[in-house]
């Protein structure tokens, strides 16, 4: 069957993020560097952050709190509250970046609109991941939003069921191919991967990916072009 929807990710595959967690990170170890080396301070914020998965779900507010609990637990609990201060402080630093659009991201777009159904499928904050749409300006060319608590198998058969295609006929893309690419793929699915220069170690995975309906591309320009062919 031809494919009838398109979905995208969001984050690092439409516009920039991880980047901004690596850098507020670094702002995180600084202030605790004379508790414990920067090596050991990122493997028990990665530790916290993991733990609270189930309970903040993906996202800014979440990574937050979680290098508030590390920051407690590092110190024993005789940080500062200034230091509390200071975390927040980063936290408001990646909630007012700017949306950084990745290359060709709007151009493709334009050019895949009408011919597709457009979805925009994306994990993470409801209220901040509302907020990035907003500001990309990307808003007009997607059919339907979905904001997604996780991306697992359940999660896309909810969604496609949603849109009325078969799986065959629904392709994704995005930069995880733990969350964007296997469990569509295990559907019945496309799924087209366009590598970032950054992957939260969560989402990475260790094993190659070799599928009928898997697709790599470099940019998402790229990615344009394959659609057409497949599609």
């Amino acid at each position: 069957m031809p494919i009838k929807v398109i979905a995208f990710d969001a984050d690092d595959t439409l516009w920039v993020n991880e980047p901004f967690f690596r850098e507020a990170e670094e702002k995180f170890t600084s202030l605790l560097e004379d508790f414990m080396p920067q090596h050991g301070i990122m493997k028990e914020l990665y530790r916290t952050e993991i733990e609270n998965l189930t309970l903040y779900g993906y996202g800014i507010k979440g990574f937050m709190l979680s290098m508030i609990e590390t920051a407690l637990r590092i110190t024993d609990h005789k940080m500062p509250i200034t230091l509390v201060d200071k975390i927040i402080r980063i936290g408001h630093e990646m909630l007012e970046k700017p949306v950084e659009l990745l290359p060709g991201v709007e151009e493709v777009l334009k050019a895949l609109n009408g011919d597709y159904r457009m979805v925009l499928a994306t994990k993470g904050d409801l209220v901040d991941q509302e907020r990035k749409l907003q500001k990309s300006g990307l808003e007009q060319y997607f059919h339907h939003i979905e904001i997604m608590s996780e991306k697992r198998v359940g999660d896309y058969q909810k969604l496609i069921r949603h849109l009325d295609v078969q799986p065959n006929e629904f392709l994704m893309l995005g930069n995880s191919l733990k969350s964007d690419i296997l469990p569509v793929l295990e559907l019945g699915g496309h799924g087209i991967h366009i590598p970032f220069h950054i992957t939260w170690l969560h989402e990475q995975i260790k094993h190659e990916v070799e599928h009928e309906r898997f697709y790599k591309v470099e940019n998402i320009a790229e990615a344009a072009e394959l659609i057409q062919k497949i599609g």
